[in-house]
Protein backbone atom coordinates (compact mmCIF):
# COMPACT_ATOMS: atom_id res chain seq x y z
CA UNK A 1 0.00 0.00 0.00
CA UNK A 2 1.40 3.39 -1.03
CA UNK A 3 1.61 6.04 1.64
CA UNK A 4 0.82 9.48 0.25
CA UNK A 5 3.62 12.02 0.52
CA UNK A 6 3.21 15.46 2.01
CA UNK A 7 0.96 17.86 0.15
CA UNK A 8 3.01 20.51 -1.66
CA UNK A 9 2.34 23.92 -3.17
CA UNK A 10 4.23 26.70 -4.89
CA UNK A 11 4.72 29.80 -2.77
CA UNK A 12 6.42 33.14 -3.30
CA UNK A 13 8.15 34.46 -0.23
CA UNK A 14 8.88 38.18 0.09
CA UNK A 15 11.47 39.49 2.51
CA UNK A 16 11.46 43.26 2.99
CA UNK A 17 13.39 45.53 5.29
CA UNK A 18 14.00 49.22 5.74
CA UNK A 19 17.18 50.80 4.38
CA UNK A 20 19.16 52.62 7.09
CA UNK A 21 16.83 51.64 9.93
CA UNK A 22 19.50 51.86 12.66
CA UNK A 23 20.68 55.27 11.47
CA UNK A 24 17.12 56.63 11.32
CA UNK A 25 16.38 55.27 14.79
CA UNK A 26 19.50 56.94 16.22
CA UNK A 27 18.49 60.30 14.77
CA UNK A 28 14.76 60.21 15.63
CA UNK A 29 13.42 57.01 17.16
CA UNK A 30 9.90 58.26 17.90
CA UNK A 31 9.46 59.95 14.52
CA UNK A 32 10.88 56.99 12.59
CA UNK A 33 8.58 54.51 14.33
CA UNK A 34 5.56 56.78 13.79
CA UNK A 35 6.34 57.20 10.07
CA UNK A 36 6.96 53.47 9.62
CA UNK A 37 3.64 52.69 11.34
CA UNK A 38 1.84 55.15 9.06
CA UNK A 39 3.40 53.59 5.95
CA UNK A 40 2.36 50.13 7.14
CA UNK A 41 -1.24 51.20 7.85
CA UNK A 42 -1.79 53.36 4.77
CA UNK A 43 0.29 51.58 2.11
CA UNK A 44 2.12 48.36 2.88
CA UNK A 45 -0.48 46.25 4.67
CA UNK A 46 -3.28 47.22 2.23
CA UNK A 47 -1.00 46.42 -0.76
CA UNK A 48 -0.22 43.01 0.72
CA UNK A 49 -3.91 42.27 1.30
CA UNK A 50 -4.91 43.56 -2.16
CA UNK A 51 -2.38 41.21 -3.77
CA UNK A 52 -3.47 38.22 -1.66
CA UNK A 53 -0.42 38.11 0.57
CA UNK A 54 -0.17 36.94 4.15
CA UNK A 55 2.25 38.46 6.66
CA UNK A 56 4.11 35.62 8.33
CA UNK A 57 6.57 37.50 10.51
CA UNK A 58 7.46 41.09 11.30
CA UNK A 59 10.63 42.52 12.80
CA UNK A 60 11.37 46.07 13.86
CA UNK A 61 12.21 47.15 10.34
CA UNK A 62 11.06 44.30 8.14
CA UNK A 63 8.70 41.49 7.38
CA UNK A 64 8.29 38.15 5.67
CA UNK A 65 5.21 37.74 3.50
CA UNK A 66 3.85 34.71 1.66
CA UNK A 67 2.01 34.94 -1.67
CA UNK A 68 0.39 32.10 -3.59
CA UNK A 69 1.89 33.33 -6.85
CA UNK A 70 5.02 35.11 -7.97
CA UNK A 71 2.88 37.49 -10.02
CA UNK A 72 1.05 38.64 -6.87
CA UNK A 73 4.36 39.13 -5.03
CA UNK A 74 5.83 41.15 -7.90
CA UNK A 75 2.71 43.29 -8.27
CA UNK A 76 2.73 44.03 -4.55
CA UNK A 77 6.39 45.06 -4.56
CA UNK A 78 5.90 47.07 -7.75
CA UNK A 79 3.00 48.90 -6.11
CA UNK A 80 4.85 49.68 -2.89
CA UNK A 81 8.17 50.92 -4.30
CA UNK A 82 7.02 53.86 -6.47
CA UNK A 83 4.43 54.92 -3.90
CA UNK A 84 7.13 54.99 -1.21
CA UNK A 85 9.29 57.13 -3.52
CA UNK A 86 6.39 59.59 -3.85
CA UNK A 87 5.92 59.63 -0.08
CA UNK A 88 9.57 60.65 0.31
CA UNK A 89 9.35 63.70 -1.98
CA UNK A 90 8.48 66.05 0.89
CA UNK A 91 11.08 64.60 3.25
CA UNK A 92 14.78 65.41 3.42
CA UNK A 93 16.87 62.59 1.83
CA UNK A 94 18.50 61.91 5.21
CA UNK A 95 15.06 60.94 6.57
CA UNK A 96 13.79 58.89 3.60
CA UNK A 97 12.19 55.57 4.38
CA UNK A 98 13.03 53.07 1.65
CA UNK A 99 12.56 49.31 1.52
CA UNK A 100 14.71 46.53 0.10
CA UNK A 101 12.55 43.72 -1.22
CA UNK A 102 13.60 40.19 -2.16
CA UNK A 103 11.35 37.52 -3.69
CA UNK A 104 11.97 33.79 -3.63
CA UNK A 105 9.79 31.01 -5.05
CA UNK A 106 9.76 27.48 -3.80
CA UNK A 107 7.66 24.34 -3.83
CA UNK A 108 6.89 23.78 -0.19
CA UNK A 109 4.85 21.55 2.07
CA UNK A 110 1.38 22.93 2.81
CA UNK A 111 2.25 22.90 6.49
CA UNK A 112 4.31 25.62 8.21
CA UNK A 113 6.89 27.33 6.06
CA UNK A 114 10.49 26.23 6.36
CA UNK A 115 13.10 28.57 7.78
CA UNK A 116 15.34 27.77 4.77
CA UNK A 117 12.83 29.47 2.48
CA UNK A 118 12.76 32.58 4.67
CA UNK A 119 16.54 32.66 4.86
CA UNK A 120 16.84 32.37 1.07
CA UNK A 121 14.35 35.19 0.49
CA UNK A 122 16.06 37.47 2.97
CA UNK A 123 19.46 37.03 1.23
CA UNK A 124 18.21 37.82 -2.28
CA UNK A 125 19.60 40.93 -3.95
CA UNK A 126 17.20 43.71 -3.05
CA UNK A 127 16.25 46.68 -5.16
CA UNK A 128 14.48 49.99 -4.70
CA UNK A 129 12.53 50.47 -7.92
CA UNK A 130 9.84 48.43 -9.58
CA UNK A 131 11.75 48.13 -12.88
CA UNK A 132 14.91 47.04 -11.08
CA UNK A 133 12.86 44.56 -9.07
CA UNK A 134 11.43 43.05 -12.23
CA UNK A 135 14.88 42.85 -13.85
CA UNK A 136 16.31 41.19 -10.74
CA UNK A 137 13.81 38.34 -10.80
CA UNK A 138 13.21 38.08 -14.55
CA UNK A 139 15.82 35.35 -15.06
CA UNK A 140 14.38 33.16 -12.31
CA UNK A 141 10.66 33.81 -12.77
CA UNK A 142 9.96 34.80 -16.41
CA UNK A 143 6.52 33.15 -16.35
CA UNK A 144 5.41 35.52 -13.59
CA UNK A 145 6.59 38.57 -15.48
CA UNK A 146 4.54 37.64 -18.54
CA UNK A 147 1.35 37.59 -16.47
CA UNK A 148 1.91 40.98 -14.85
CA UNK A 149 4.01 42.86 -17.42
CA UNK A 150 1.26 45.25 -18.49
CA UNK A 151 0.15 45.94 -14.95
CA UNK A 152 3.52 47.40 -14.01
CA UNK A 153 4.40 48.87 -17.43
CA UNK A 154 7.81 47.35 -17.98
CA UNK A 155 7.50 46.28 -21.61
CA UNK A 156 11.01 47.56 -22.25
CA UNK A 157 12.51 45.06 -19.77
Amino acid sequence: MDVPGPERRLAAVVAADMVGYSRLMEVDETGTLARLKTHRIELIDPAIAKNRGRIIKTTGDGMLVEFHSVADAVLCAAEIQPRMARRNTDVSPARWIQFRIGINTRIMPSSPLHSRTWATASRLPRTRTDEALVRAIMSTCPHAIVSCRQSIAVDEV
